[in-house]
């Protein structure tokens, strides 16, 4: 199944605007502090302003043999969540931290209506997991590890790796999930530690890997992924171009891939 439609929901997907990093930062700022009416104004303008975002975002679930609209309405409702429950104070940009949110709306609505037999315990350690996962994400902007989901329901840590890996599919680190203006957010953005039984010894290889990075390319590395900025926004606080950044960023990756066998 490819999405090609015109249309999903009513929505003609050709003609789906996009708002600028700094229109957003604007709208939510009012949604938290205007007036009743600035806030809903602001709250519509924000939702249609990030349709796209939801529409990239659930073009990566196609395999699935889901009915797109479906899914779209689903990706919306993970949308208007990330934009209640974003924090303006946070040094994070919109879309990094409303693509896990949208993805984790669609992968519940998946689970739900998966033809796979999982035990109700296991589902029930995983609905679980994943509202803690929600609410350390909104509390912390980050993407919270297993552990400290474990910590929060009071359970092994391997129950709730076990409970959430039942309920997804395996993708690529490597894969990409929403570009903004050649800005891309990619699976690896939006995951905390690995939350599989080998987890340690990726982490001893990725940290090998960054290891063996230039200084500026580790701090570019950081500014863009542990930060959140723009390669433009990296680019005037080093003092190079956004093509340098750019390039540098790309063969640090490609230098970490290699290392890593990917």
């Amino acid at each position: 199944m490819v999405f090609n439609k015109v249309e999903i929901c009513g929505v003609n997907t050709s003609g789906l605007k996009v708002i600028s990093e700094e229109r957003k930062k604007e709208l939510l700022r009012l949604i938290r502090h205007g007036s009743h009416e600035q806030a809903e104004q602001a709250r519509e303008e924000m939702i249609s302003g990030n349709l796209r975002l939801v529409l990239s975002v659930i073009q990566r679930f196609a395999s699935r043999g889901e009915n797109p609209d479906d899914l779209f309405q689903v990706g919306c409702i993970g949308l208007i969540k990330a934009i209640d429950n974003f924090d303006c104070d946070k040094d994070v940009r919109f879309s990094t931290y409303g693509v896990p949110m949208i993805i984790g709306e669609v992968r519940r609505y998946l689970r739900d209506h998966s033809p796979m037999r999982i035990s109700r315990s296991i589902k029930d350690t995983a609905y679980r997991a994943m509202q803690v996962r929600e609410k350390l994400l909104s509390e912390t902007g980050k993407e919270p590890t297993a552990a400290a989901i474990a910590q929060e329901l009071s359970v092994p840590e391997e129950s709730v790796v076990l409970a959430l890996e039942s309920v997804v599919e395996p993708v690529s680190i490597y894969e990409p999930v929403y570009s903004d203006g050649g800005d891309t957010v990619y699976i690896m953005d939006t995951l905390g530690d690995d939350n599989d039984d080998n987890r340690w010894l990726d982490r001893i290889a990725l940290r090998e890997a960054v290891r063996d990075l230039g200084e500026r390319e580790k701090r570019i590395l950081t500014m863009r992924y542990l930060k959140g900025k723009t390669q433009m926004e990296v680019a005037n606080e080093i003092g190079i171009s956004q093509a340098q950044v750019s390039r540098l960023e790309k063969s640090a990756l490609l230098r970490i891939r290699s290392s890593l066998g990917a």
